[in-house]
């Protein structure tokens, strides 16, 4: 079955460094087929019967060998597609949109202690293990982050920009 993992926070600003070479060579160790990677910041799609034992693998070979943790955020091709459809922003002009994958879950009450005024100007929609994301005057400028949400959601988050939401979805629905 065709799974999408997200790491987090790789070749990003020039800090933990990985090649995707690299990251396709562990993943195939790990026990993943079809490896195939989208641009430098760590999406990988792959074929696995049980993708969170090869995700497990691939964050403890990623310690050992580039010295940080590889956070990764697991998807079907399903819900990614059904969180691409579910986006309540989509009218919105395509470089102002971002999904947040969430690791896990949030709890109605963890979500409900999130504050819409954090950022003005911002946006979000939280959905399942998913948070749509509008910021008009871009990532750089939000303080809806990963830290925010990761504390007040108890979860790993990683953002993708509505152009890499699409592109994985077609990369997917091709395989």
């Amino acid at each position: 079955m065709q799974h999408l993992a997200l790491l987090r926070g790789i070749n990003v600003g020039g800090k933990a460094i990985l090649p995707m070479k690299d990251l396709c060579a562990i993943f195939a160790a790990s026990g993943a087929t079809a490896v195939q990677t989208y641009i430098q910041s760590g999406n990988v799609v792959f074929d696995a019967a049980d993708p969170a034992t090869v995700a497990a693998l691939v964050t403890t070979e990623i310690a050992a060998r580039f010295g940080y943790p590889g956070r990764i955020v697991l998807r079907t091709a399903q819900e990614l597609d059904a969180a691409y459809r579910a986006n309540p922003f989509a009218g919105a002009p395509i470089e102002t949109l971002h999904l947040y994958f969430l690791a896990d879950r949030p709890s109605a009450a963890a979500v409900k202690s999130l504050d819409p005024n954090r950022s003005p100007g911002d946006s979000f929609v939280v959905r399942g293990r998913d948070i749509f994301l509008h910021v008009p005057n871009g990532m750089a400028r939000t303080k809806l982050t990963n830290a925010y949400f990761d504390t007040k959601l108890k979860t790993t988050s990683t953002v993708r920009n509505w152009k890499t939401v699409f592109k994985l979805v077609e990369m997917m629905a091709a395989s």
